[in-house]
């Protein structure tokens, strides 16, 4: 298989969208399409917002169409459980009635891990404000494809709040840090394979720090860091993480999935 049809599910409502596109210079869906159209040229990639009815129902209506379906992050909080985000949950159900092959990521593993009966909570060890540091690959984790090629123990971009305190149903722990113990996950639900990250192999470290800027007052109200110094001393890490950072190493997840996608 060359050419994927791939469906990318935005996290974000129209507002946040605005948001991302000042601070990331792309939404969370562009921002995967750009990635994903890097690794696999040939692919066709369609966009779709949960909280237009119209277009969920497109979707559904040639789901079989589709290799894989990627759940985007987003700025949303899941207890808020408002109108939008009951539309999010409500399509990830409906996408578990069929066989598909899905990745999601961060808000997207949220939302997936609620359609299938888990549950989240805001993190009781605190937030990754724009990077995750020592994530580290479980023995299961080590033998699923979707970190095939990874580091063991790795820093990624990574920004939220909440986490998932309980597991779907039947699903496997991949990995952890100190902040989430729930870092990557694969579980099925219904007829659907979910591969979830609670991190961003899909964005770079200079768009997490505009992000971070971008939402500093609130951060440091939150407190999340003590002061201003606090917080800009933590920018300065990510940028020196940065340096580190190689894009294969990065994007490693996506890769592995759209291989795992391919085959079928």
């Amino acid at each position: 298989m060359t050419n994927l049809n791939i469906l990318i599910v935005e996290g974000n409502d129209p507002k946040n969208n605005e948001f991302f596109i000042k601070a990331a210079k792309a939404s969370c869906s562009e921002n995967l399409k750009n990635l994903v159209l890097k690794l696999e040229p040939n692919s066709k990639i369609e966009i779709i917002n949960p909280i237009r009815d119209d277009q969920t129902k497109n979707a559904l209506e040639n789901i079989k169409d589709y290799h894989g379906i990627i759940f985007t992050g987003g700025a949303m909080r899941l207890n808020d459980m408002t109108d939008e985000i009951k539309k999010h949950i409500n399509f990830a159900s409906s996408c578990y009635k069929y066989e598909n092959k899905i990745l999601a990521i961060c808000w997207g593993l949220q939302v997936c891990s609620v359609a299938a009966g888990g549950k989240v909570a805001p993190g009781k060890k605190g937030a990754h404000v724009g990077i995750a540091s020592d994530i580290e690959i479980n023995e299961e984790g080590r033998k699923n494809p979707i970190y095939k090629d990874k580091k063991l123990k790795f820093t990624s971009p990574a920004f939220n709040y909440d986490e998932v305190c309980e597991m779907p149903h039947g699903a496997t722990l991949l990995s952890s840090d100190k902040v989430n113990n729930v870092m990557g996950i694969h579980f099925t639900s219904g007829k659907s394979k979910v591969w979830g990250l609670q991190y961003h192999p899909d964005y770079e470290y200079w768009q997490m720090i505009n992000l971070s800027s971008a939402r500093k007052e609130k951060i440091i109200e939150n407190k999340h860091f003590d002061n201003e110094n606090d917080f800009q001393k933590h920018l300065e890490f990510i940028k020196e993480e940065d340096k580190k950072l190689d894009f294969k190493n990065r994007t490693c997840e996506v890769k592995n999935w759209l291989d795992i996608i391919k085959i079928n």
